[in-house]
């Protein structure tokens, strides 16, 4: 594997230990409503989109709030999280450093809000690695299809075989995989059930940042 100018990485999940964030706000969302959290729901809005999942809730609970309301006061609660608690995964502000030190462009391609991505960045002192942060909102597709990422790479004016992509989900490798860039998968505890398929379709699995230490494509 040669030419490699770009590296492009999800981040929950990934770069972050932020998984957990979510079961989080759904528990102290609900028991400051003295309503207890369910699996059956946790189940239910983890796909959902903040107002879909809002909606059902107040539908579900009988809440007084408006949709608006309870989508701030989720993101307000996740915001504090990522500003204060979430941290970087073992070894990669060491990877990302390396990474920068050998001009290798660096992007970001996340699901995220901006809202709760630029403090997490900066708490954390990696808001100054990237040379672009780009949202699947931009492109209106989630993770499972390509748009994203070869949208990173053209704001990093790289083509698609000369870019790296970390990710942590089948989705998100596979539409990296489907951009026809090289893609590493990342251990999270929250995939792990996925384990065997990641392996499968990434051309790298990793448990650690530590195993790309002192090379771009960790060898």
């Amino acid at each position: 594997m040669t030419g490699i100018k770009a590296v492009i990485f999800d981040l929950d999940g990934t770069l972050v230990d932020s998984m957990y964030v979510w079961n989080k706000v759904d528990r102290d969302f609900l028991s400051q409503r003295s309503i207890d959290v369910t699996d059956e729901y946790t189940e239910t809005v983890k796909g959902m989109f903040f107002e879909t999942a809002a909606k059902y809730t107040i539908e579900k609970y009988g809440l007084k709030e408006s949709v608006e309301q309870i989508v701030q006061i989720w993101l307000n609660m996740a915001r504090y999280e990522y500003e204060n608690n979430v941290r970087l995964k073992p070894y990669a502000y060491e990877y990302l450093k390396m990474l920068k030190a050998k001009g290798i462009k660096i992007g970001m391609a996340t699901s995220s809000n901006p809202y709760l991505l630029e403090p997490v960045l900066k708490s954390n002192g990696i808001d100054g690695f990237f040379d672009c942060v780009c949202y699947t909102s931009q492109v209106g597709k989630n993770k499972s299809f390509p748009d994203i990422y070869l949208y990173t790479a053209k704001k990093l004016n790289a083509e698609p075989e000369e870019c790296i992509v970390f990710e942590d989900i089948f989705d998100g490798v596979s539409g990296a995989k489907k951009a026809g860039m090289y893609t590493v998968a990342v251990y999270d505890e929250a995939s792990e059930k996925d384990i065997e398929l990641l392996k499968k379709i990434a051309d790298k699995y990793i448990y650690s940042f530590s195993e790309m230490a002192g090379d771009v494509y960790g060898t």
